[in-house]
């Protein structure tokens, strides 16, 4: 699929001369879009709780995502509750973009590149990111909140964290693009459902050993350099924006 080698930050393959560039681009949000590794991991940060058991659990698919969302939940609500839906947009407000975000993702929409968000993070945060940078479609999971703005005891899911990909088959399907024509961004392992049959992938900057060793093992392109704008030359775009 990517025939020659790419400079240095980067390992893979650079886009085949039989390639085109793509129509369509899909991100994942956290740790891609923004420089933080994940939205749910900012709330424990907050609440002063630890998910790494069951974020190891999830990964090896002994929880579901519904099952994931429930335990994060019961572990703020053990510590304070109620929790109000303002308490938790306020905990993302330090996050940053990932550097080069931005302008990546503004040389896309000007080369008019369909771009969208797949992410199974947190929909208050994600909107909110997809807001900035003005994508073209966005979806994540999130809460249940009640009448007065508090939380309930259940979370939202819109998508599987690692069934990315039927969520991206249906985009592609509804805004009429070719899957040979979609190149998806992550940074984990359970990303790599994001490539979907005929499509490209990018690996990028994977931060457990796990999610490099899958993505060794897919054969996916991978930049480990801190900026976004270094998956530009993969599309066979000037990084140079």
């Amino acid at each position: 699929m990517f025939a020659k080698p790419v400079k240095s930050g980067t390992t893979g393959e650079t886009m085949s001369e039989s390639e085109t560039k793509p129509t369509v681009v899909v991100f994942d949000c956290d740790g891609v879009l923004v420089d933080a590794v994940s939205s749910w991991r900012t709330l424990h940060d907050l609440f002063g709780t630890d998910n790494t058991v069951n974020l190891n659990r999830f990964i090896r698919g002994e929880f579901s995502d519904v099952e994931f969302m429930r335990s994060d939940i019961q572990m703020w609500k053990a510590v304070r509750t109620p929790i109000h839906q303002d308490e938790l947009f306020r905990a993302y407000a330090g996050i940053k973009l990932m550097p080069g975000a931005r302008e990546a993702v503004q040389h896309l929409l000007d080369q008019g590149v369909f771009v969208a968000i797949v992410s199974a993070g947190v929909d208050l945060f994600v909107s909110s990111v997809a807001s900035m940078l003005k994508v073209d479609d966005w979806i994540a999971n999130g809460f249940v909140f009640d009448d007065d703005g508090f939380l309930t005891d259940e979370g939202v899911c819109r998508l599987h964290a690692s069934g990315k990909g039927d969520v991206i088959t249906k985009l592609l399907a509804m805004n009429g693009h070719e899957a040979v024509n979609c190149v998806s961004v992550g940074d984990s392992e359970m990303d790599l459902s994001m490539h979907v049959e005929g499509s490209r992938f990018i690996g990028f900057n994977p931060s457990r050993d796990s999610s490099k060793e899958a993505f060794a093992s897919a054969g996916v392109p991978v930049v480990v350099e801190k900026d976004l704008r270094a998956i530009l030359p993969l599309m066979g775009f000037s990084r140079d924006v």
